[in-house]
């Protein structure tokens, strides 16, 4: 008779799970392109690539990008809507200023056009995307769920409900509760800031007259303190300046939770995730292991990329417009 097999027993589970996401979302299917698009995905790998040769921030603004979208509407390629005379579009809300690589999802968009027309949304292309630029800075590769529909409402007054830089524990966990995201990919999705950089408007609030009692915020490194204060002085009459997200910003990895442990978290909602007893023992998990941290990342993301996805939305022609 066969014996006991937890490593069997382990794969049913996994299979079981994935099996309910794709019936929760019933629309979304790793196939989804691979008969009307085969192609679709090792064009927009190549465009994603070419992009980031030219521009070491693409990487980083395109994950961004994924996770607003996201956010607002749910997976809809709302972000990428441009404004009108009528209505100002969530890519020019104050949080969205600086995503700026939009050409990319464009670049991508009209290549597949010509390979297959009407089919790709601009959603997947966002969803794609952003698995790539993790994969190819030396993060883990996924295969995304696929078969989202673009969205044809986009409002910069809504980017208010995205997580600010400001929010404490209490209020980041209240937001990713409300988007059907748990404690634990609150903290394994903001190690995505692992690949990036804020500029000094997002941070220099901790720097300055923090309250009544400290000048510099008690819980940034007092050394670290001292070199992003120079880099942001007060007043800072360049608007340029800023400081990248963790000390390996081109590399996906997990540094990010190493300098939370050392005080070295630029944003505020950054380094509360290390003093809260809620996230403070899943930053130390991730900080001491990095495979770990990939695993629960990969798990996140897909679970993002399910949050409100549209079932009776369109595919767009041109990603800046509605059809």
């Amino acid at each position: 008779m066969a014996g006991f097999s937890p490593r069997k027993l382990s794969f049913s589970i996994i299979f079981l799970g994935l099996m309910t996401v794709l019936r929760s979302q019933a629309a979304l299917d790793v196939h989804y392109y691979d008969r009307t698009c085969p192609e679709a995905e090792k064009i927009i790998r190549y465009t994603v690539l070419n992009a980031s040769m030219h521009d070491a921030k693409v990487p980083a603004r395109v994950l961004r990008m994924f996770f607003h979208d996201c956010f607002i509407r749910g997976c809809d390629a709302s972000v990428l809507l441009d404004s009108t005379p009528q209505n100002q579009a969530e890519k020019d809300g104050p949080p969205n200023i600086s995503l700026r690589a939009f050409y990319v999802i464009d670049d991508a968009k009209t290549k597949l056009e010509s390979a297959c027309p009407k089919t790709v949304s601009c959603a997947d292309i966002v969803a794609i995307a952003a698995r790539d630029v993790v994969a190819m800075s030396g993060g883990p590769f996924w295969n995304v769920l696929k078969g989202r529909k673009d969205g044809r409402i986009s409002k910069a007054s809504e980017t208010i409900n995205l997580p600010a830089p400001t929010f404490n524990v209490s209020t980041l966990i209240q937001s990713f509760t409300k988007r059907g995201l748990g404690v634990k990919d609150l903290v394994a999705l903001s190690g995505g800031h692992t690949l990036g950089f804020s500029h000094c408007s997002s941070f220099q609030a901790r720097l300055h007259n923090f309250s009544s009692v400290h000048d510099i915020d008690p819980t940034m490194n007092p050394e670290f303190a001292e070199t992003l204060k120079k880099k942001c002085p007060k007043p800072n009459k360049n608007g340029n300046a800023g400081q990248f997200l963790d000390s390996t910003a081109s590399t996906f990895d997990n540094n990010y939770y190493k300098q939370l442990l050392a005080g070295k978290g630029v944003f505020g909602s950054d380094q509360a995730l290390y003093g809260d007893y809620r996230t403070k023992w899943i930053v130390e998990s991730f900080a001491n292991d990095q495979s770990l941290f990939f695993k629960e990342f990969t798990t996140s993301m897909v679970k993002l990329g399910n949050v409100g996805v549209m079932e009776n939305g369109e595919v767009r022609l041109n990603c800046r417009v509605v059809n």
